[in-house]
């Protein structure tokens, strides 16, 4: 398996707090089957988390690999971003102050949970116009998919790709979350699952419980594309068809 979206980088947002909670994340990570993982860390959050790219942030990341290194965890962090959609996303992503995930086409992009569908659509169709692959982070748990489960198709209509949390999917994020993302399963909607692990406690990276349901009420061939093939795909920047 490899996990698009985790917060493990230290001290950046609120996801790991130290290089010790980092490394015992990945260590989870590694034991449940996880190969590699993008790490986004929060970014344009106005006057909460901004964390507009400089080399620090890849000093870190290579900071992280070193010390997996080091302690012989076998897992790789590749640079990314959640990015909060606010302001003008697109300049931002054409300066550098945003950025993709590992340099690909895919651009990680969440919403307030409570935007409006519309807001949405716009800003996929902006950024497929300039040749970017959004993928919706979690859209399980934005009020307007509880609303209307067809804004989830509507979205991919525009060229948006779908994440799923692992989380959400076995109801740790309550009963709607749980039931869009059946929705989305369903309907053959999903086109990732990623962990969005803020910690090695609640929240973690361990995605084995959420790929045992999919292979178990979906198909493993399904799960295959969810958890390995199509992130794969993103870290390797190949189409996702």
């Amino acid at each position: 398996m490899y996990d698009i979206h985790c917060h493990i980088i230290p001290y950046v947002d609120d996801g790991s707090g130290s290089i010790v909670d980092s490394v015992e994340m990945s260590s989870l990570a590694a034991k449940t089957g996880i190969k590699a993982i993008i790490a986004t860390p929060h970014s344009n959050i106005p006057g909460v988390f901004e964390n507009y790219w400089t080399d620090l942030f890849d000093e870190k990341i290579q900071t992280l690999n070193t010390e997996f290194s080091k302690r012989g965890i076998d897992i790789k962090i590749y640079p990314g971003q959640e990015i909060f959609c606010h302001g003008d996303v697109l300049s931002k992503l054409r300066s550098g102050g945003l950025i993709t995930l590992n340099k690909s086409r895919y651009v990680l992009l969440e919403f307030d949970f409570k935007t409006q569908e519309a807001e949405a659509y716009s800003a996929v169709k902006e950024l497929t116009s300039f040749g970017y692959v959004p993928i919706v982070a979690h859209p399980e748990r934005y009020a307007f998919a509880f609303e209307n489960s067809a804004s989830i198709l509507k979205l991919k209509k525009y060229g948006a790709l779908i994440q799923l949390n692992a989380q959400s999917i076995i109801g740790a994020f309550g009963r709607y979350p749980k039931l869009v993302s059946e929705y989305i399963l369903e309907n053959e909607l999903a086109d990732f699952v990623a962990s969005d692990a803020h910690s090695q406690y609640t929240r973690t990276p361990d995605m084995s419980e959420a790929h045992e349901i999919v292979c178990g009420k979906y198909s493993y061939e399904y799960a295959d594309v969810l958890f390995s093939e199509n992130p794969f795909k993103v870290i390797k920047n190949i189409e996702i068809r």
